[in-house]
This record gives structure tokens, sequence and C-alpha cells, in this order.
């Protein structure tokens, strides 16, 4: 098969594991505005773990907690808190895209699989990835359940769904690991060999700096251009970098953030902040200068600058941008919600206004 001959269909879902499942689903659903479709656990007959799937538009999470004391994955939480364990992707053919994989340099960590109930087949394997993180190969293509067996609909004794409301959020634009100085370029060959990705753009410490810390970047993505998976490793600075302040609490390499777009940014965020979702500030001093910088765009400024909600353009069109604070204790995992104007960058124009913020909250925090 040559190069790029995995075909991934799309992220089929990403699952985190956490200490209380059913504690962070609530967080999900209603900060967030996800619907919680799915549940697995005692009352459905499996017994090592409990798990919530959540959706809104193309975005599917699933929360998973151990039940179990002695289960091996319950050192996860001692060494990262509250995390993402697994990056799945949709395929064609899952025995053959583990294999073109494991024959490419991944290492296997669960063979091809068929779960069976009367809803079908669910067909799956997984492959390490960076750290602990892993990617699992999923094709659900003869399974009619909600989402694999072992889940059911979700009771509404458990979460009513009466009360679910969307902020808008549409798909998964993005996701970003961190991983340590050094091994930036051993990821992007990995990516590049094991699941036929190829480069996309390339920032280094020239363009991701403060007059503290700095870091590199270089953006994968799939031969669709449906997967982009961004690679940051801490560059040598002054301070400690927001990405060794990372590698530090997280306890090594691990997803940092999950940009998802939407069709109206002001919107959503309006709404996220509503449901007490804290996202980083940016001082009136960028929105004075940003017209100069951005030329026309179909938003107003004045409910941009309101919001921190960042703009930058580049040769294709505009996009706008915000992040969350740390949804942990730990400052580590966050999330961006992304709109796209023909712009297909990565808000280059917003690096120093963006970690200068960062490292405000990192001087907050003692850590910076």
């Amino acid at each position: 098969m040559p190069l790029d001959s995995i075909p991934l269909r799309r992220i089929d879902h990403v699952r985190f594991f956490v200490g209380n499942a059913k504690q962070s689903a609530y967080f999900y659903r209603n900060a967030f505005g996800f619907d919680v479709i799915a549940y697995e656990g005692l009352e459905t007959g499996v017994k090592h773990e409990a798990g919530y799937v959540l959706r809104q538009g193309e975005i599917t999470f699933v929360l998973t907690s151990s039940l179990r004391a002695n289960d091996p994955d319950n050192m996860r939480l001692m060494f990262h808190g509250d995390g993402v364990k697994d990056i799945a992707f949709d395929v064609e053919d899952v025995a053959a895209s583990f294999n073109y994989a494991v024959g490419h340099g991944a290492i296997g960590v669960t063979p091809p699989t068929t779960l069976e109930d009367d809803e079908g087949a669910y067909e799956y394997a997984a492959i390490r990835a960076y750290g602990d993180t892993t990617h699992m190969f999923v094709n659900r293509d003869r399974y009619r359940g909600v989402f694999a067996p072992g889940f059911k609909k979700l009771d509404p004794d458990r979460y009513s769904p009466s009360t679910f409301h969307s902020v808008g959020l549409k798909a998964i634009d993005h996701i970003v690991a961190n991983v340590e100085e050094g091994k930036m370029d051993e990821w992007v060959r990995w990516y590049e060999h094991v699941l036929g990705f190829k480069q996309l753009v390339h920032f280094d410490d020239k363009d991701i700096s403060t007059d503290y810390t700095a870091l590199m970047s270089k953006v994968m993505q799939n031969g669709t251009g449906r997967i982009k998976f961004p690679i940051n490793e801490p560059a040598k600075a002054k301070r400690r970098s927001q990405i060794d302040e990372y590698l530090q609490f997280y306890g090594g390499p691990g997803v940092q953030h999950i940009a998802m777009a939407t069709g109206d940014i002001v919107k959503t965020v309006r709404a996220m902040r509503a449901n007490d979702v804290s996202f980083l500030h940016v001082p009136q001093s960028y929105y004075d200068l940003l017209p100069a910088r951005i030329g026309k765009i179909d938003e107003d400024l004045r409910d941009l600058a309101e919001l921190s909600i960042l703009v930058d353009r580049d040769d294709e069109g505009y996009l706008l941008q915000i992040f969350t604070k740390p949804v942990e204790d730990r400052p580590t995992l966050f999330f961006e919600v992304i709109e796209r104007h023909g712009s297909r960058s990565f808000g280059k124009g917003n690096f120093k206004a963006l970690f200068e913020a960062i490292e405000r909250e990192q001087a907050r925090r003692g850590t910076l």
C-alpha cells in the first residue's frame, strides 16, 4: 500500500479518562452544551468501568472512569489527572489499518477486535502514540446501536435530555499535542510514516515567543486535510514556557487542547460564558490595533473586544478564535473555539497576545 493509504475518514471520538465520569459529564453537558446520549456501567452489564457518550454537532466525547481499585488505568489519574486517553479514527478496514500502522513502526496496544450484541458488530484496534495517549481505529458500519456494545441509550433518571442546550459547536477543527523538548520532529516523522500525515506548517521560536517563553510547533494533517494535529515542544527561554508547565503538571506528553469549530463564535462564546466557562482575557490595546492589521471583517469589533475573541488573517481569509482557561485544577487541558472565514491557518498573528495572556495566568499560579 502507498504511504498515505490508511483511509482515515474522520475523528470518530475523543476518549477522556477521568476520576468521576458522571460528574465530568455534568460539566461538559452544562458548561459546553453537549448532549449526554449513552451510558455504560453496572446497569448495562459492564463491570470494570463507567462511561458516558456526549455529542454536539459532529463532536463526540467519551468520558470513562474505572470501577475497580486495581485497574491499571487508575495510575493515569495519579500521573496526569483527568485528560485525553485516546483519539479514535473512523476507518473502512480496522485490521488493514492496524497492520499497516504496526508494519510502519507503531506499537500495537489492542489487536483488531470485534464486539457484537443485538445491534450488530463493532470493530476496533489501538496503537500507542505520544506518552500514553493512543489512537484507536474504529469501524461501526455494521453497528446500529447508540455507540458501541456495552453502551445503552441514556436513562432519563440519570440525565434528562429535556434541559439540553447546545452552544453551537459543530466539529473538531484540530487537536494539539505537547511533547518534550527535542521530541517534536520524532513525532512528526511518526505521523508521516505510521499514518501518512504531511506537514502543513511550521512555527519556530521566532514565531511563537514573548519576552519570557517560547515554543516550536509543526502542524500535521492527514491526506484529506480533515484531521489536523499541531505538535508543540518547548524552546529555550528566560522563564518556564506553557509547554514546560504542562509537561510538569501532566507528567509527560499529552493532549494540550482541542479546538472546536462554530458557525457563530460570538453567539457560542456568549452562551458558554453564561454557562460559567472561563476564557483567557485579552487587553483592549489588542483591539485598538486590530483594524489596521486584519482589515474588514463581518463581526463587530466591540463584541469581539467584550468577549476577548482574537482575529487573524492570511491569504485565504480570516479566522476568529478564543481559548478557555484550563478545565482541570492542574494547568493542563484547555479548549479553543474557532470560526473560519476562508483562513486555513492557526492564528500566527495572535501568538504573542495569546501567550502573554497565558503568562498572566501562569504568574497568578506562580509557575512562570
